[in-house]
């Protein structure tokens, strides 16, 4: 069933992006659960896996149904500004009204038949500042295994696709940045119509605080809609370049060749087993385009890279001597 959210002058205004750490480890989370979203992820799976096979998800699995349905929202709110820390957001996590989260578990468990009345479901359900603790503590873990060591490379995927966006925005205005957000939604006069996953009764409407878009690493195939009532309404999406996330990890330089040339000039060497340009290195490490371009060039003057034009970007390799270095040879 699809959700049409008619936006007003006001909502138009006040659209925004934001990157939540929370909101993404959640959605890893429920892509480890729901085999559907597996596809542009499997490389990333098979990493993480000895890492999942560590952690006793349970207690959050009993609020992720298999099949889609409801999560409950306090786990992963809808960030209040552009860029939250992790620490941050779980403190807010760990501070949700309990009635809230009452009323939100309840929603979920219903999901799925027999839950709610089963020994799991009732013991949540009578002990909610108890099962908001053990919920934190374990997203808590499920951040620190899974997303943080990787989270600089996450983070510039999500960042360069609100950049991209917030070009298209100035070159066509809101028109062109809403009709391009996922083949899944329409816009068209004033209104944006996306599929809805859960209750109907529940669904957001506009009411003038606009709409929250969150480009996510995980979400694919899906496009979800948000937020139940009261939150803001809200569009997770599909981040564009989210397939570099899932290629093979940038290699890690050993702890001498670090103290040789410095940690980030030692990532950037160690990763250039294959040419790459300055924009392709400074999403793959989350640094700075300039950042990175500095670090190259003193690279480049110790004879460590070479470089060559291929269309407009220019190249950077490692040299014999570069490889030699990064083989301790």
């Amino acid at each position: 069933m699809p959700l049409t959210l008619s936006l007003s002058p006001d909502d138009l205004t006040r659209c925004r992006f934001a990157i939540s750490p929370l909101c993404q480890t959640h959605e890893a989370l429920r892509m480890l659960r729901r085999s559907g979203r597996h596809g542009y992820h499997r490389a990333w799976l098979r990493r993480v896996a000895p890492t999942v096979a560590g952690l006793d998800l349970a207690p959050l699995w009993l609020f992720i149904p298999p099949a889609g349905g409801y999560t409950p929202d306090f786990l992963g709110p809808p960030p209040e500004e552009p860029y939250p820390s992790f620490d941050d957001e779980l403190a807010r996590l760990r501070a949700t009204d309990l009635d809230r989260v009452r009323t939100e578990m309840a929603r979920s468990l219903a999901c799925t038949p027999g839950l709610t009345e089963s020994p799991r479901g009732r013991a949540a359900l009578d002990d909610p500042a108890g099962t908001v603790r053990r919920l934190a503590d374990l997203t808590e873990q499920a951040w620190q295994t899974l997303l943080a060591p990787d989270w600089p490379r996450h983070r510039a995927v999500l960042e360069a696709d609100i950049a991209h966006r917030s070009r298209q925005a100035a070159d066509g205005g809101l028109d062109a940045l809403l009709a391009d957000l996922h083949p899944g939604i329409d816009w068209t006069d004033g209104s944006l119509t996306l599929p809805l996953l859960g209750d109907p009764a529940e669904a957001q409407r506009a009411d003038g605080r606009g709409v929250l878009l969150m480009p996510s690493v995980f979400v694919w195939p899906d496009v979800v809609s948000g937020f139940a009532r009261p939150w803001q309404p809200t569009v997770i999406y599909p981040a564009r370049g989210m397939g570099e996330f899932n290629t093979t990890p940038v290699p890690r330089p050993s702890e001498a060749l670090a103290r040789l040339l410095g940690r980030q000039r030692a990532a950037l060497l160690a990763g250039l087993g294959t040419p790459a340009s300055t924009t392709d290195l400074a999403r793959r490490h989350g640094l700075a385009p300039s950042t990175v371009s500095a670090h190259l060039s003193v690279l480049r003057e110790a004879g460590l890279l070479g470089s060559r034009r291929q269309g407009h970007h220019v190249l950077y390799g490692r040299t014999p001597l570069g490889d030699a270095l990064v083989d301790g040879t």
